[in-house]
């Protein structure tokens, strides 16, 4: 009885993905193709904030304070935007894992102390800067420097044009049936797999080797982040089925807790 009990939550639950999945697409921002020097894929990396947060012995001022905590209701945040590994550090000798680990800090060391003194303050216009704000708390710990200055300042990818692409992704995940999904749950614990199946239902058959799942906490069962492979190339088109990559496995157990901010 339990057994059909679960398995008829599941059903409902997708059939509102399928639902949410059918419904005009709330997120309006234009997102254009960004100028791709040599690599093949972007990897959007969005933090479920709650989750973030409980998993850090050390919470930054995005945890702590109310007014950043915010858009945590709202669904994903802005983690980055990362290119994959370009052609030209490859023939360097440089490997897949050393251009994760360090990216551009490979060519202009990264400054010793916090995010803020790794690039200088972004020169965007003020209302992507306020868009930016609201889609990444971290920008209260000079996150947004950081990325940039790690994984698109030495790839010609212009500050306000990245910045934009990334705001108008993380609006269109949220606005999605998966994102629907996930917010949703919040407060509850779902299967892996049904996370993968909400994502499949919102992005298209067979999409689910797109999404890497992150999780932390005793026993990887905290969901932390979300990381979606999408074609340097087809940018532009997410979340078309045709723009997404396969992304490696995340480490997340069987069932996975979303948690919410208390």
């Amino acid at each position: 009885m339990l057994r059909a009990a679960a398995a008829g939550w599941r059903s409902a639950l997708l059939g509102l993905v399928l639902l949410l999945a059918a419904l005009p697409s709330l997120a309006e921002a234009p997102l254009e193709g960004l100028p791709a020097e040599g690599f093949d894929h972007y990897t959007l990396a969005l933090t479920w904030h709650p989750g973030f947060c409980e998993s850090r012995s050390r919470p930054p001022r995005e945890c702590r304070e109310p007014d950043l905590r915010e858009g945590a209701e709202r669904g994903f945040v802005l983690h980055g935007l990362w290119p994959s590994l370009p052609a030209r550090f490859a023939e360097r000798g440089i490997d897949r894992r050393r251009w994760w680990r360090e990216g551009c800090f490979l060519e202009t060391p990264r400054p010793d102390g916090s995010f803020c003194r790794a690039h200088p303050p972004l020169d965007l216009p003020e209302a992507l800067g306020d868009a930016l704000d609201a889609a990444m708390p971290g920008r209260a710990s000079c996150l947004g420097r950081y990325q940039y200055a790690k994984h698109a300042a030495c790839l010609a990818l212009p500050e306000a044009a990245y910045f934009s692409a990334s705001v108008a992704l993380v609006e269109r995940v949220n606005a999605s049936a998966f994102g629907a999904f996930v917010t949703l749950n919040q407060g509850g614990e779902v299967a892996r797999n049904d996370l993968i199946n909400a994502f499949e239902a919102a992005f298209g058959q067979d999409t689910g080797r797109a999404l890497r799942l992150e999780c932390g906490g005793r026993g990887n069962r905290l969901l932390t982040e979300v990381r979606i492979g999408i074609a340097a190339a087809r940018l532009a088109d997410f979340p078309a089925a045709e723009s997404l990559v396969r992304q490696d496995r995340g480490r997340c157990a069987t069932r996975v807790r979303i948690t919410t901010f208390d």
